[in-house]
């Protein structure tokens, strides 16, 4: 099967490639990248030289699947005519994650290019909607913050263990603000310092609150999420707070049983979730599809607290996408993502 990548200079098109050169049913068939329009793709990223591609301006020909990784507004101009043309579509914009377009202004400051599109795009987080995803042509490949945040908080709001106030401490490594160039990403702002950015108020949270609330309509969630930028490459750890439901879960140590029992429960039969059991660092995810979950309860306070690791360029991108496409195409969902963490 053949897949295109539209933007493959990008952090997120060039790990695509990356898992792609691996994957034994889909093969990359074609790439754009205007900043590297009319250049091989081995001489812009060295070590995809065995994705043999000269990379075009514009994609025009056929594929299997689509994958877009422009940034917002740029990805849904280039997705429409793919969608006119019946193409099959992994989006990695916040484009299509939104089911509301006033939501969608007020977070990202433009008119949603295309509203009457939004209903169609399958939420692309395989955990909670794997029937929604292999049904749908146009899929809205989640953002990092929030794959790690709503796996971390799912089996706690889906099974009503915790209150609607949580608090999401999230921090991420430098590629997750993309590949341009940025004062606030230079190698000497970021390193041997640690700092937390939008503070006001992130664009990943009205997804996270959107993707809980589906799980659950019934609690009133108030979210908190605050962001924090690391000095490391790769990697996002989220640790979330929320008072537990002493009526389902009761208090002291058979909650933090009951706590367990549930994430373990849930997560069972997922091939890219694990519910550890120790708190996991964003080393066990490095390069890999992989999320590591660790809940417990604060004894004290009887407070759940959920840990998340994932690495932001696959399991936040990239390897979703695959995870995605797979779904869509009817084949085996962990195809192409069978890759361990990178260690040390």
């Amino acid at each position: 099967m053949k897949a295109a990548i539209i933007n493959v200079t990008g952090y997120g098109g060039a790990e695509l490639a990356r898992i792609l050169a691996g994957h034994p049913e889909l093969e990359v068939a074609a790439a754009t990248g205007r900043s590297g329009a009319g250049r091989r793709l081995a001489e812009i990223f060295p070590h995809l030289s065995p994705v043999d591609l000269d990379i075009t301006d514009e994609f025009e020909g056929e594929a299997d699947v689509v994958f877009s990784a422009l940034p917002h507004a740029a990805s849904a101009e280039k997705v429409l005519p793919l969608l006119e043309r019946g193409a099959r579509v992994v989006d990695f914009s916040a484009d299509f994650r939104l089911k509301d377009a006033l939501a969608y202004r007020e977070w990202y400051r433009i008119d949603h290019p295309s509203p009457g599109h939004l209903a169609d795009a399958a939420y692309g987080l395989p955990e909670l909607n794997r029937e929604e995803v292999r049904s749908s042509r146009l899929v809205a490949n989640p953002g990092c913050y929030p794959t790690a945040a709503v796996l971390a908080l799912a089996p706690a709001v889906s099974g009503s263990l915790i209150t609607g106030d949580i608090i999401i401490d999230a921090k991420s490594g430098v590629s997750g603000a993309g590949r341009g160039l940025s004062l606030t990403t230079h190698y000497s702002e970021v390193n041997d310092s640690l700092r937390a950015y939008s503070v006001a108020g992130h664009r990943h949270m009205p997804e996270i609150t959107q993707e809980l609330e589906r799980i659950n309509p019934g609690p009133d969630l108030r979210i908190t999420l605050l962001t924090h930028l690391v000095p490391m490459t790769r990697g996002i750890l989220v640790s979330c707070y929320a008072p537990l439901n002493p009526d389902v879960v009761g208090t002291g140590a058979g909650a933090a049983a009951t706590i367990t029992e549930a994430y373990a429960d849930h997560y069972r039969e997922e091939p890219f979730v694990e519910v550890v059991a120790e708190p996991p660092s964003t080393k066990q995810t490095l390069g890999s599809n992989r999320c590591c979950v660790y809940p417990t309860v604060d004894l004290r306070t009887n407070r759940l607290m959920a840990i998340a690791c994932i690495d932001n360029l696959v399991k936040g991108a990239a390897g979703q996408a695959v995870q995605n496409a797979n779904l869509m195409l009817g084949l085996e969902e962990t195809s192409g993502l069978g890759q361990l963490a990178v260690y040390p």
